[in-house]
């Protein structure tokens, strides 16, 4: 019975063993693609591995040999990180006869496997081992000058950051970031300088120093030519900035920009979703409604942004606090939830308004119960605030306690619109004539009459005329 495990178990030895040099030999190519982009100095190249990286993870993180195999096959005996490589992983490589480890171990290639490293650890969820190889890969990065490096830093970038956040530790990463962004900078590296950006702000909002990401903003020009991912990033923390502000205009013009710029794939889900969520928060700031569809999409779940679109249109406070109080985690989540707090106030607008055109007079207390607020005072001075802003048509009796709304003439009852319309079919028509009678000919009866009008002592200022192209002057 034991003759059979044993054939089968070497089976799968056999299998795994295979499928981890497969890994390794894909890896090796992608060393053979980045030494092209180092040598002809074209990006192409490096686009075209880190396209290949998501798919290439997954098959990492189920093969732990993979990883300590190429660092040991890649990264000569002399260097000195390659030992502490290896203390990262508990599985030991695979033994692999190379001639020659030194040949493909240039800066680019370096730098890609310590990116691999990264995220085989962020997906491990060793995040104390991501965040010790961090500082190591500063310095690392701070010592190259090459062009063909700005992809791959751009990436390690992100996960150095990444690693930083989750573990909660987001102010030891800002100096290294900031003098980063001034280097990029300084050497026109503009896929580093749009992802370090980015990141800087997301550092900024996760604190909540708004104030500080908006003079980031200010102080710093974001490239042009960086990439979509990047530019939709970076609109929407332009978005939820400016939405903090208070300024909702330009908010909502960046979260659009944001949302058509997101990559239209399955991996950016979650930040589509995220920006829709913005987007119909901002509208609802701004006294809008979204549209039906928005709640229906395929692409996530907006449970909790359709209630409390509901309950701002109906204008019911009691409503909103409900919503708001089973939602509260879903808002946090988001990072919305004080942006939805702000709603109370177009709620309690919306019901005074749909008050306002149901009574012609209603007296504060009746109001205050309506909407569930808090006393006839607080009323008083919000009906007062709404008939300020134009909100509605009305007037306030402080002494006897109501609301008067002003009548509402309904024009179309009168014959004002008839008469208005009379007076511009009039005046079309007299247009139409007197362009009609300007186009015609003079007729046989009218020259004879011309020139008898004219004297002979007159034709040689009519000659003159006619030669000046003032004979409409010499008629007058």
């Amino acid at each position: 019975m034991s003759e059979p495990k044993d054939v089968e178990m070497k089976g799968e030895d056999y299998d795994s063993s295979t499928e981890v040099k497969a890994i390794v030999e894909e890896i090796e190519q992608s060393f053979n693609l980045l030494e092209k982009a180092a040598t002809l100095f074209d990006n192409r190249y490096v686009s075209k591995v880190l396209r290949d990286l998501a798919p290439l993870r997954k098959r990492i993180l189920s093969h732990d040999q993979v990883l300590p195999t190429i660092i040991n096959n890649t990264f000569p005996d002399s260097n000195s990180a390659k030992q502490d490589l290896l203390k990262l992983f508990k599985a030991a490589p695979i033994a692999d006869s190379k001639g020659d480890k030194t040949q493909l171990f240039i800066p680019e290639v370096e730098l890609y496997i310590y990116l691999l490293v990264q995220v085989n650890l962020l997906d491990s969820n060793e995040l104390q081992k991501l965040n010790e190889l961090s500082a190591h890969l500063v310095k690392v990065m701070n010592s190259y000058n090459r062009r063909s490096l700005d992809f791959i830093q751009a990436k390690v970038w992100f996960y150095i950051s990444r690693g930083k956040e989750l573990t909660g530790d987001l102010l030891s990463v800002r100096t290294d970031l900031l003098y980063s962004l001034r280097t990029a900078s300084l050497r026109h590296d503009t896929e580093t300088t749009a992802s370090i950006i980015t990141l800087l702000l997301r550092n900024y909002l996760l604190s909540h120093d708004i104030q500080q990401a908006a003079n980031l903003v200010e102080k710093v020009v974001f490239p042009e030519n960086a990439a979509n991912a990047l530019v939709a990033r970076y609109y929407y923390y332009l978005a939820r900035i400016n939405a903090v502000q208070l300024d909702y205009s330009t908010a909502h013009e960046c979260v659009i920009a944001a949302v058509r710029k997101s990559p239209q794939t399955k991996s950016a889900n979650g930040f589509f979703q995220a920006a829709t969520k913005l987007n119909i928060t901002i509208e609802l700031l701004m006294g809008e409604i979204p549209e039906l569809k928005t709640f229906k999409s395929k692409t996530g779940s907006y449970e909790p942004y359709f209630y409390v679109t509901k309950a701002v249109r109906l204008g019911d406070l009691k409503l909103f606090g409900e919503v708001l109080e089973k939602y509260e985690d879903a808002f946090k989540k988001d990072d919305n939830f004080t942006l939805v707090s702000r709603l109370r106030q177009n709620v309690i607008k919306t019901g005074i308004r749909i008050i306002s055109l149901s009574y012609s007079k209603i007296s504060l207390k009746d109001i205050c119960i309506k909407l569930h607020l808090d006393s006839e005072e607080s009323t008083e001075y919000i009906v007062s605030k709404a008939i300020r802003d134009g909100v509605i048509e009305a007037t306030i009796n402080h002494q006897q306690g109501y609301m008067q709304s002003n009548e509402i003439l309904d024009v179309y009852s009168t014959r004002l619109p008839q008469t208005e319309f009379d007076h511009r079919i009039k005046f079309c028509l007299s247009l139409h004539n007197d362009s009609v009678k300007s186009m015609r000919f003079p007729n046989d009866d009218d020259k004879q009459t011309v020139n008898k009008e004219v004297e002979p002592s007159d034709e040689a200022e009519l000659m003159k005329a006619l030669e000046e192209g003032d004979l409409d002057d010499f008629m007058d």
